[in-house]
Formats: C-alpha cells, sequence, structure tokens
C-alpha cells in the first residue's frame, strides 16, 4: 500500500495542534475561539467524493489510531461555500472540486479570512453522458445537448423542443428526459462550461453577445430548462444509474467514474462521435474531459492533526497504476502529476489573479 505518511511526525504533532487550531479559531470571528477539531473535514463535488473517501482509507491503514476523515458531498459550489465561510475547527479543511475555484469564490474566502489556499489538480475526469444498456443508442453533439436543454436556444424564446427529433432529425421521436447534477454541483458546472456554452457558439450571433453582454449571454448559453426535460437529481450520482435503469429511454449526465463502475447497466452515448474512455478523458480527446481538484487551507496544516500526511497519500496514489485510478479517477498527465505533487510538498498558495 504506497501511503507515505511519517505516523511519528503525526502523533507527536497532536499537541501542538489542537492548541494551534484554537488560534485559528480565534482568527475566525465565528464564535469558534477555543474549538478544537482531531480529525480532518472535507466538503463538496459529489464526483471526487468517492475519491476523497478512498484516500481517507488509506489513510487511516497507514496510521492506525487516526481518526478517519469526514467527507461530506455537498456538491462543489456548496462545498465552496462552506470552506470559504471562515477559519477554525468549525469550518471545513478542504474543498472537493469538479471544476476549478471561481475567482467571486477565491474573494468569497478573503473576505471571511481564509487566505492562504492551497491549490491541488488530483486527477482528471469526464463529463459522461449515458443511456442503459437496452437504450436507443443515442449520438450526441453538444449542439443537439444544448438545443435540448437549453431554456431559452440562442435567445429565441422558451424552448419547445418536446422529442430527440425535433432537435435533429437523425435522432429518434423519443420524449427528451435527461437526468443530471443541480446547480450547485461542478459537474453541472462542466455541463455547462464544456458542453452547453459549446453548443451555443455554433450560433456566431452569440459569441457577438458575449462580448455585448455577458450576463445575457451567460443566462441564454448555460440556462437549463424547468419544464422537466432536465431533471436535477440531487448530489446523488447513484440514483442517476438507478433511473436510467427505469427509463431505458433517458439520457444520465454524470462523472465518467459512475460510468466506468455501471458498465454492466450503462452504455456511454458518444459526444461528437468520440466515447468517454480512460484514454479518450486523459488525453483531452473527449469534449467532456475536465480536471478534479482539491482546496485546502493553508492554516490548517498544523492545526489539524494528518492534515499533510492527508495530502502525502492522495499524492502518493493519483499515478496511473495507483489506487486512485483503480476506482476509476483518471491519471492526469504527469508533468500535471508533477506539479501537483510538488505543490502537496512546499505547500505553494494559490494566487488567485488567473481565476475566471
Amino acid at each position: 500500500m504506497e501511503v507515505p505518511v511519517n505516523r511519528f511526525t503525526l502523533f507527536a504533532a497532536t499537541a501542538l495542534s489542537v492548541v494551534s487550531l484554537s488560534a485559528c479559531g480565534d482568527q475566525s470571528g465565528s464564535g469558534g475561539a477555543g474549538q478544537t477539531r482531531d480529525q480532518i473535514r472535507a466538503v463538496g463535488s459529489s464526483t471526487v467524493y468517492p475519491f476523497a473517501t478512498a484516500v481517507a482509507e488509506l489513510f487511516v491503514q497507514g496510521n492506525p489510531g487516526m481518526k478517519s476523515p469526514i467527507i461530506e458531498s455537498t456538491g462543489t459550489g456548496g462545498g465552496m461555500k462552506l470552506f470559504c465561510a471562515g477559519v477554525g475547527a468549525q469550518h471545513p479543511d478542504i474543498a472537493n472540486a469538479s471544476r476549478r475555484m471561481k475567482k467571486s469564490e477565491f474573494d468569497m474566502c478573503a473576505a471571511n479570512g481564509v487566505k492562504d489556499i492551497i491549490e491541488v489538480q488530483v486527477g482528471v475526469d469526464g463529463l459522461a453522458f449515458a443511456e442503459a444498456k437496452n437504450g436507443p443508442g443515442y449520438k450526441l453533439t453538444p449542439k443537439i445537448v444544448y438545443e435540448a436543454l437549453a431554456a431559452n436556444p440562442y435567445g429565441k424564446g422558451p424552448n419547445k423542443a418536446e422529442t430527440w427529433k425535433d432537435v435533429d432529425p437523425t435522432l429518434p421521436a423519443i420524449a427528451i428526459s435527461v437526468f443530471g447534477p443541480p446547480s450547485t454541483s461542478g459537474t453541472r458546472d462542466s455541463l455547462a462550461e464544456l458542453i452547453l456554452e459549446k453548443g451555443c457558439q455554433s450560433d456566431p450571433a452569440m459569441k457577438e453577445l458575449k462580448e455585448k453582454n455577458e450576463d445575457e449571454y451567460k443566462a441564454t448559453c448555460t440556462r437549463v430548462r424547468e419544464d422537466g426535460k432536465y431533471v436535477d437529481s440531487g448530489e446523488n450520482d447513484n440514483l442517476i444509474v438507478q433511473k436510467l435503469g427505469a427509463n431505458p429511454n433517458a439520457v444520465g449526465v454524470f462523472g465518467y467514474s459512475f460510468l466506468e463502475e455501471n458498465k454492466d447497466t450503462l452504455k456511454d452515448v458518444p459526444i461528437n462521435g468520440v466515447e468517454a474512455t480512460y484514454e479518450t478523458v486523459s488525453t483531452g480527446q473527449y469534449p467532456g474531459a475536465r480536471p478534479l481538484y482539491i482546496y485546502v487551507k493553508k492554516a490548517h496544516i498544523a492545526a489539524i492533526p494528518g492534515l499533510q500526511g492527508f495530502l502525502n497519500a492522495f499524492a502518493a496514489n493519483w499515478s496511473p497504476d495507483g489506487a486512485l485510478t483503480k476506482r476509476g479517477m483518471v491519471a492526469a498527465p504527469e508533468d500535471v502529476r508533477k506539479a501537483s505533487a510538488e505543490t502537496v510538498k512546499a505547500l505553494t498558495v494559490l494566487d488567485g489573479s488567473k481565476l475566471k
């Protein structure tokens, strides 16, 4: 089991950690003074959740006596709100994210005293589209997905498409039914950025709109219809898998790892003729490929017993032959893994100037 964590160092630091965490709580100004916590707490992405829990298991196995980290699936957006609320024992140490932190979130963190944030890309994922094994065999493009799901396609009025054939004559006359992530999810953000916007931009007028009115462009290109054709299925991706089994004509949208884990009941829906596979996602050939991140409060590193060791466990297991890829995560390219490993070692803080 490859988890290079110095057990003695972790335990030796515990007494100092409790004192340090109390100090963190004092700084937060949120009633956290005097609070302590002796286990790691992470919140955020449902896509990163299974990988974070896998690391938690490896961490505990390598460090008998340490409490298991608390990993919560709140969605990327919800996790960022919790993470950015302050420094101290009552606030999480880590935010798991299936997209990069937004500039607005970075600013929210800073406003609440969360000023030294460590950003680590832990791997890659694909925004997979899937159907039941006995599904109709859809073949989609970003343009088709946009025209099927947009609330106001190209700004020309409410979406009236009822069937996939209404959108594209090559598709079957089957009612549009898509089970996907909620607005708080990083997977939903990825759907908007990687698929819906790309489809929207097939109309040259949308590029002009972006230059004239960014807000109107975002609403036009990324707002999803609310008439029942798109079903918000919460942060539980397994629920989408179950719904596809019950409704073979529906399409599900979730992280690639869930497709990989459920290949016995689901099949991939190609996007632009490219199927979501380990190879196409890792090389970026697949249109829905996206990086996965964790964000860590540097102020909590010395205060929370084992937090540095937890990061080390992530880094030790994200290689192509590591434990995380065996759980369905796609390893990041070698140069990205090297840079991330150096960030974990040096605890380099994020420069927010390049965030969007």
